[in-house]
């Protein structure tokens, strides 16, 4: 990055914690670092209990496996970063590092969309074909979907550093956030920047846009279905099974839409409400997917208790050959 005012090289950015709360960064450390533990925890367990359980090999917990790994990976791309800011006073980071961090952020959000998008096609299979579900999630139809997913995620915010790279910065380097952005950082550049703007359009909608959209046509089919079932108990059943995911979806979207319809506004009345968005939206579906779907899933419940009563048995037996 050249700076034409001065000619010399801005290659770093300045991140950003919670402006007028200085002195309050490294208590407020504590329960950013309390979640992400929680949150590493909660995913680790999931996949750990769906890998080892041999009847929680359903396309449903397939698909939630990934989801947990995704979140896993999301919340580690920001928060150790987070916290060396919080903790360390650590405001500096170096250009082309922040450019990884954005593509990674954006493209493990495009990839936890499409992980729900086939969530809520699973769920529409086993509820409105039940007999063929078997058949039409097989296997290799898992392996495609996962594959598409993770292409179109790679495909399509490659271009988001690129296109950053080639602009000049040469004013403010102080983000917005406590972790790099692409629409964050693209407010800095001292040229036009219109490429990135309508790019980064076509992108959320794109994704974010569609996916939501056949997330929600998904439902409205499952909705009819499950009013056709005569049986109130069975109506009360197959719609519950929908409710972990439901609860995934609106955790994960509601702040993402709202981040991103605000940092197309002139947010500078709105104080600090894109800094808290931006948190809410990185730190809280990795925490609370893990807690959710423990509750709603009456399997991974049931596994969660065995391998707790499972552990605590052998730590009685250890506690008795050690007298």
């Amino acid at each position: 990055m050249l700076d034409n005012e001065t000619n010399t090289s801005t290659s770093v950015f300045i991140l950003n914690g919670i402006p007028g709360l200085e002195d309050l960064h490294i208590w407020m450390g504590f329960p950013l670092c309390s979640m992400y533990i929680i949150a590493v925890f909660g995913n680790l367990l999931i996949v750990f209990i769906i890998k080892t359980a041999s009847n929680l090999r359903e396309p449903m917990y397939i698909f939630l496996c990934l989801l947990s790994i995704v979140d896993l990976l999301l919340a580690t791309s920001t928060m150790p970063r987070m916290l060396g800011l919080f903790w360390f006073d650590s405001t500096e980071i170096a250009f082309d590092i922040c450019l990884m961090q954005i593509f990674f952020i954006h493209f493990l959000s495009a990839m936890e969309s499409g992980i729900l998008v086939a969530m809520a096609f699973d769920r529409y299979v086993a509820i409105c074909h039940p007999l063929r579900y078997t058949s039409i999630l097989t296997n290799s139809m898992i392996g495609r979907i996962g594959l598409i997913i993770l292409t179109r995620a790679v495909t399509l915010m490659v271009p988001l550093p690129i296109l950053l790279k080639r602009l000049p910065f040469c004013g403010s380097n102080v983000l917005t956030h406590s972790y790099c952005l692409h629409q964050d950082a693209m407010k800095l550049a001292c040229a036009d920047n219109h490429v990135n703007i309508v790019y980064g359009l076509f992108v959320i909608l794109a994704v974010m846009g569609i996916d939501l959209l056949f997330i929600s046509l998904s439902y409205v089919l499952i909705i009819k279905a499950v009013l056709c079932l005569s049986p109130e108990e069975a109506n009360f059943r197959s719609f519950r099974t929908c409710a972990a995911h439901i609860c995934a979806v609106l955790v994960f979207y509601i702040p993402l839409i709202g981040l991103s319809v605000v940092h197309r506004l002139d947010y500078n009345s709105m104080s600090h409400i894109p800094i808290h968005m931006g948190n809410v939206y990185l730190l809280v579906p990795p925490l609370l997917n893990p807690i959710v779907y423990g509750i709603n899933t009456r399997q991974i419940r049931v596994r969660f208790v065995k391998l707790f009563h499972w552990k605590r048995a052998t730590s009685r037996v250890c506690t008795n050959a050690n007298p």
